[in-house]
């Protein structure tokens, strides 16, 4: 999954406020249609799980990466107060949570305004109509030219704050504990943002202007501050590598943990190299085993303790006597469970206390999050 979010500079960005291009799709159109849709399925499943076996009232909705970010949106849904519930818990695998502007703000409109440009219909006297009418492959290369566009490993098109599904900034929301579902459990990667930093610029980055393009409406003073907070980490590479998986991936998830107060589980996701992504062909124990790690008992222990969850609410309630997961007790601020091996090879799954310099950086995000608008 690519991350989504704008990397649009301002002072890049010529376009005449008059338009309210978005004021035009809230009015006869839909914002967040795509999470509606979701929200639609999950209806589905209320209305007709019983005719599956299923029990309407024990729904868990689960997603990664940007499936991740999706869960973390239904459950700050509609002030936290969707009714009736549609899930009573949720698990978020690499939460991803990129800013996310109100629909009328500026980067939201620049975006409706290159759309129009490139589908040829800036002109039109109803420029939404016009887009209904354009062919799907129109479409398709609009949207691809501009995402390529885009600053490297960010996505344009992304949810906004439209007022009524989603109230206010996400983070807004998780402070003020009005959540859907009674419970969560989040898994994140060890390394989550190399995948979605240019690599290639390990010799020529620079940290302050790395942030600023990933979030354009930090002040340079603030993205100083962002620079000082990592400067001890290393390399500049090594620096812009987790400031992009930190404040995307990483803390919205201790964010969300947070906001349920002690009523989720945290796990950390450490097979070598502990990229993005990696864990996903751990999640599936069909006998398959992953080249990462072809470990029959991690696997178990690690898919199973997702399975426990759902069955349970508990990944401590374990339905195979092969789950070699140590007691995982609910978060309470510091503690999560690591999946890793050992040197020797062997699975290295146990209780670990959450590292205080992550912890401490992930603070700072949270009071950073009007700026990145999260």
């Amino acid at each position: 999954m690519r991350l989504t979010t704008s990397g649009i500079r301002y002072e890049e960005v010529v376009m005449l406020w008059e338009a309210h291009h978005c004021h035009k799709v809230k009015e006869s159109g839909t914002l967040n249609a795509g999470l509606l849709d979701q929200q639609f399925a999950m209806k589905w499943v209320q209305q007709h799980i019983s005719k599956f076996g299923g029990d309407a009232n024990k729904v868990t909705i689960w997603g990664e990466s940007s499936g991740a970010g999706s869960v973390l949106q239904h459950i700050v849904a509609n002030g936290g107060r969707t009714r009736p519930p549609l899930f009573r818990a949720a698990i978020t695998s690499s939460t991803y949570l990129p800013s996310q502007y109100r629909f009328d703000d500026q980067i939201p409109e620049t975006l409706f305004s290159e759309t129009l440009a490139k589908t040829n219909c800036s002109s039109a006297i109803d420029s939404l109509e016009c887009l209904r009418k354009v062919d799907v492959d129109t479409l398709q290369n609009a949207n691809t030219e501009i995402y390529t566009s885009g600053f490297f490993g960010t996505f344009a098109f992304v949810p906004v704050v439209d007022g009524r599904f989603i109230t206010n900034r996400p983070t807004v929301l998780l402070k003020n504990g009005r959540l859907n579902g009674k419970t969560h459990l989040s898994v994140t990667n060890t390394f989550e943002g190399t995948r979605f930093v240019n690599q290639t610029t390990a010799n020529t980055v620079e940290v302050p202007t790395y942030v600023t393009q990933l979030f354009p409406q930090l002040t340079p003073q603030q993205a100083k501050m962002v620079a000082d907070q990592y400067a001890p980490l290393g390399t500049p590479i090594f620096q812009v590598n987790a400031i992009m998986g930190e404040s995307i991936f990483i803390c919205p998830t201790y964010m969300l943990l947070r906001a349920f107060d002690q009523r989720g589980f945290k796990g950390e996701f450490a097979i070598p190299p502990g990229s993005h992504g990696l864990d996903v062909s751990f999640y599936f124990n069909n006998g398959v085993l992953p080249s990462a790690f072809p470990n029959q008992q991690f696997v178990t222990a690690f898919a199973e303790s997702f399975q426990n969850f759902v069955v349970s609410l508990d990944p401590n309630v374990k339905s195979d006597r092969a789950d070699i997961t140590s007691l995982w007790k609910q978060w309470g601020g510091s503690n999560e469970m690591l999946f890793n091996l050992t040197e020797t090879g062997t699975p290295d799954i146990r209780s670990i206390q959450t590292s205080h310099d992550l912890l401490k950086r992930c603070d700072f995000w949270e009071s950073m999050t009007s700026a990145t608008s999260q």
